[in-house]
């Protein structure tokens, strides 16, 4: 029997991050406590402890979700609190109150889930009276601020890295997936070869959507940024790799869907067949120098025919076979889209 998560993750969170936010509670702690004495500062702390995200951006939404939070239901354990005391029962009936308030107020679930939360720690720790209120509320503002203030002066984390990482695999696998085509079309395939290959290509669009969020996690990370002017260059030039990607990927999913649908024994004796393959083997390697990481040598075959571009010559394509000529006229028309888009080349 398996248990339905895992008590462990598969990564680690960022070192410096945790730092971050040890640093952040330690001071939290000591400034409301020295400015609201007569009480452990739990609120700062657990407002610290919760702004510090991975991301300047993240962590100003999370300090405006926590403050909101926190204002609503002090707000409500202190009204509830005047009018019927702070029984037990009154504390439960607290929290229902919270709950579905929050959500008549179509509240974040960050701010919805503080709201009962708050509500129910004002009645069960403290009197339900205003300068208790009202302190909790400073309290949690004095941690949020602080947790934002630490986020942004100690290495304001910015995400570019894992985002051209995931560009780049993507390029590459679409080069692989272009160079499996490639050696498909010259040698008879049987339907469990067509299917895997069908298949291995279609992993490119969850890999695609991996790869779109974390460009979106790269993009939020420069939001409220102090070194936003200084990557915002090479997050420009991620952002615009990845959108020439796209229609390849389209393209390549396309060819690979004809081939599957249309393929027989036959196919491989076509004279044009073997210089579309030759030619979807030059896309594939232009397609990987484009996805190289900026400091890394060319890879030997690279280095070589570094300056062979694709499509190099028009393809001199001789009438096929009549069950042929959809499927070749399909992959010569993906092909010179695909190579627009590898050369930068949008004229028809």
């Amino acid at each position: 029997m398996r248990m339905p998560t895992s008590l462990r993750a598969s990564t680690r969170v960022p070192l410096l991050q945790v730092a971050k936010t040890a640093i952040a509670m330690i001071l939290a702690w000591v400034i409301a406590g020295t400015f609201l004495p007569t009480q452990l500062p739990i609120f700062a702390a657990i407002a610290a402890l919760l702004v510090v995200q991975p991301s300047v951006n993240q962590s100003v939404g999370r300090a405006i979700e926590r403050s909101i939070g926190v204002i609503v239901g002090v707000g409500i354990a202190y009204a509830i609190g005047i009018v019927f005391g702070t029984s037990s029962w009154i504390v439960l009936l607290t929290v229902v109150v919270a709950i579905f308030l929050s959500w008549a107020l179509k509240l974040t679930p960050g701010t919805a889930n503080q709201v009962p939360i708050t509500a129910m720690l004002v009645l069960a720790i403290g009197a339900a009276s205003p300068n208790y209120a009202f302190a909790r509320i400073v309290e949690t503002v004095i941690g949020a601020v602080i947790g934002v203030i630490v986020n942004i002066a100690i290495v304001p984390p910015v995400l570019i890295g894992p985002a051209r990482t995931s560009v780049n695999a993507l390029g590459n696998e679409a080069a692989a997936t272009l160079d499996r085509l490639a050696a498909a079309l010259t040698v008879p395939q049987t339907q469990a070869q067509l299917d895997e290959l069908l298949i291995t290509a279609r992993l490119l669009r969850p890999m695609q959507a991996k790869t779109d969020a974390a460009l979106t996690q790269a993009r939020e990370s420069l939001t409220l940024n102090p070194r936003q002017s200084r990557h915002r260059k090479d997050l420009d030039a991620v952002d615009e790799f990845f959108r020439r990607l796209g229609p390849v990927i389209t393209r390549v999913l396309g060819m690979t869907r004809a081939f599957h649908d249309r393929y027989d024994d036959s196919i491989s004796r076509e004279p044009t067949v073997q210089a579309i393959a030759d030619e979807l083997t030059r896309a594939s390697h232009d397609l990987r120098l484009l996805a190289r990481e900026p400091d890394a040598p060319p890879s030997e075959p690279d280095a070589v025919t570094a300056g062979v571009p694709v499509l190099t010559a028009p393809l001199s394509v001789v009438a096929p076979n009549s069950r042929h000529w959809v499927l070749i006229g399909s992959l010569v028309e993906d092909l010179r889209r695909i190579h627009d888009e590898i050369t930068g080349d949008d004229a028809p």
